[in-house]
């Protein structure tokens, strides 16, 4: 049986639990996940420099998943292009069931993989291109399909699960797996395997990210003013490069088409 399907020593009785009890239990497993995610911190480096070497040559970086994870997958995508600038082709999330999926749970979708090899193919995959395929037990047919497509296109493959061994990962260039264990609620994997995987997915973007140069110390220096929100971060961000005052700051953002890149290189820095 795997794993994420197994029954939690620790909670058979947590419908019995008051509620102070059941949230301890919960942020304990909470916790648990943090700690399988630190195991796999080699494979997911891996997978970084895997996926900015092809990036660097004009790749594309696909998330395919199914549930949960296929919608882990389209919200990383999709915070891509404000937090760094890039386009919004550049990180690609693919879910099973496709955008209604999103807010109204499609479970059989994830049954077929002829929809995984021609959801993945529209997108014209190549060799530069790399493919991060999640499925929490590593067998949605889905998620084969589209890794199997990837495959055959000669592009970087990457399965994330929470069962080492799994159908994905025999598929896979690298595979990585935090071992979370039983769920608190038996089998519900949106949980702490999810959980986990959001920390995974969250660290591959950011690495990806920062060595492809969109980040500047620690500053997002690729943001777009495309609400009061961020252009007044924009500005504080050019406050914190500079040291110039907030109103010298934003007068230098707007000489500079309000681009933090353009207005420090104008600054002299």
């Amino acid at each position: 049986m795997l794993k994420t399907e197994m029954r939690n020593e620790h909670t058979t009785h947590i419908d019995r639990m008051e509620t102070a009890e059941m949230l301890r239990v919960i942020q304990n497993e909470n916790l648990n996940a943090a700690r399988a995610v630190e195991s796999e911190l080699p494979a997911i480096g891996a997978a970084v420099d895997a996926i900015t070497e092809r990036m660097k040559r004009g790749g594309r970086l696909f998330y395919v998943g199914c549930g949960t994870s296929g919608r882990l997958g389209v919200l990383d995508a999709s915070e891509c292009p404000p937090t760094y600038g890039v386009s919004y082709d550049t990180v690609i999330g693919i879910m099973a069931g496709g955008i209604p999926a999103l807010a109204r749970a499609g479970e059989a979708d994830e049954d077929s993989y002829e929809d995984g090899c021609r959801d993945l193919s529209a997108y014209g995959i190549t060799e530069l291109d790399s493919v991060v395929g999640i499925s929490v037990a590593g067998g949605a047919a889905f998620v084969l399909g589209a890794l199997d497509t990837a495959k055959k296109a000669g592009a970087l493959t990457v399965a994330l699960s929470c069962n080492a061994g799994c159908p994905i990962e025999q598929i896979a260039d690298i595979g990585i797996h935090p071992d979370t264990g039983a769920e608190v609620v038996t089998g519900s994997t949106r949980m702490k395997a999810g959980t986990a995987h959001k920390m995974i997915l969250n660290m591959i973007s950011t690495s990806v990210m920062i060595k492809l140069g969109h980040v500047y110390e620690n500053l997002m220096v690729n943001l777009e003013p495309s609400n009061v929100k961020l252009r007044d971060r924009m500005i504080r961000i050019t406050c914190d490069i500079t040291g110039l005052g907030y109103e010298e700051s934003e007068a230098l953002l707007e000489a500079n088409e309000f681009s933090i890149r353009k207005a420090i290189k104008a600054h002299g820095l």
